[in-house]
């Protein structure tokens, strides 16, 4: 695909960004700090049991022009300034409170004792609120645990203990784009020769298959809304992956409030290599394409000239729950879905698992044989 070239401004100057963000809202009732409750519209209070609907955040999620968020590193896009803490382990930036300096880093449970950074990105237009409570995210990794063949006894308690889950805002990266595809390549379709074959001795007639080939070329256009691509690196991508589908329809206009009570990580791949990637995912849609519309039994590509055009993106943040075990000295994680519960992780093997159930069936292995040789 073609993209138009982005002539890169000086970057902005420091006085030019934004005020840090805060994601603590005091209890107008006890002045404990409030938290987004998942599932519901509103805001919850520990302490005390006060709740507050959440002030409306209907609005139209604005889709910004690639060049401007290509431009100066976002010069076009809005900006926000984080505090965030650095995994010296796994490189993960999560944002954490002002006054926190020590914590266990979430995607690897490494222990972490920094100075607080500053993070300046361009601003998520968009999330997924969290549907699941910490318990039932607790649960479904649970149950997902215990249908897992040979995983190590002792991780299993460890991990039923009640240990809390953490509760992290993922970024991605989405992409909307209209393209237009000429192509060249050849249709082939399936026809039947009769020839006559001696098999045994005997003369045989048998059908075989051959295929016609006759050129094609044709145009192939498609929309492409919302090309999701995860943004964050303190993740294996099969496992983020394994997490959808993410139901894009819930989103809803980025607020502050929406992130209280937990952590947002802040993107580590950009904006141009995460257009790389959807470019990467379009072209395969387009091959798709190419082929139904060349038909036949088989086909073959030999050109495609995609045009690309009206590319725009968002940065948006996706609801997960994660917890990460150091078990016996190696780390464990596990990740959930914190829309649908979908579950995905590490998988633990027990050595001792899998020695018993290789000497159980070497036994009924030997039983097998022993009454084989007696029944002759």
């Amino acid at each position: 695909m073609k993209v138009p070239t982005i002539r890169r401004a000086e970057p902005k100057r420091p006085e030019s960004i934004p005020k840090t963000q805060e994601h603590r809202f005091p209890c107008d009732a006890c002045g404990g700090d409030m938290r987004f409750d998942p599932g519901d519209d509103r805001m919850i209070c520990d302490h005390c049991g006060n709740t507050e609907r959440l002030s409306s955040t209907a609005g139209t999620i604005r889709e910004i022009a690639i060049a401007e968020g290509l431009d100066a590193a976002g010069r076009g896009a809005e900006q926000e300034e984080t505090r965030v803490l650095d995994c010296p382990n796994c490189g993960a930036q999560v944002e954490f409170d002002p006054d926190i300096h020590a914590a266990e880093c979430p995607f690897c449970a490494t222990p972490v004792v920094t100075g607080t950074g500053m993070n300046r990105h361009i601003k998520p237009a968009a999330l997924v609120p969290f549907v699941l409570e910490e318990i039932q995210a607790h649960d479904a990794m649970n149950d997902w645990l215990g249908r897992l063949w040979f995983a190590p006894n002792g991780l299993q308690d460890y991990a039923k203990k009640g240990r809390k889950l953490t509760g992290i805002y993922v970024p991605f990266w989405t992409f909307d784009a209209k393209t237009e595809t000429d192509y060249a390549g050849e249709r082939g379709d399936t026809y039947f020769e009769t020839r006559t074959i001696v098999r045994d001795g005997k003369r045989q007639t048998v059908q075989v298959p051959k295929i016609r080939w006759s050129p094609r070329r044709g145009r192939v256009r498609r929309f492409f809304d919302d090309v999701t691509v995860l943004a964050s690196r303190s993740l294996p991508k099969t496992h983020t992956d394994a997490l959808e589908p993410w139901d894009m329809a819930a989103l809803a206009p980025y607020a502050p409030q929406y992130l209280a009570g937990f952590r947002a990580e802040a993107y580590q791949v950009g904006l141009e290599d995460g257009l790389t990637e959807a470019r990467a995912r379009m072209d395969a849609v387009i091959a798709r394409d190419v082929r139904m519309n060349i038909g036949g039994d088989r086909q073959r590509i030999h050109r495609l000239d995609t045009r690309i055009s009206d590319v725009t993106f968002k940065h948006v943040l996706l609801p997960v729950w994660i917890a990460a075990y150091r078990y016996r000295g190696q780390s464990y994680r596990f990740v959930v879905n914190g829309q649908t519960g979908r579950v995905q992780g590490e998988r633990p093997w027990s050595k001792w698992k899998i020695a018993a159930a290789v000497f159980a069936a070497l036994i009924v292995a030997a039983i097998v044989g022993f009454v084989a040789a007696a029944g002759r």
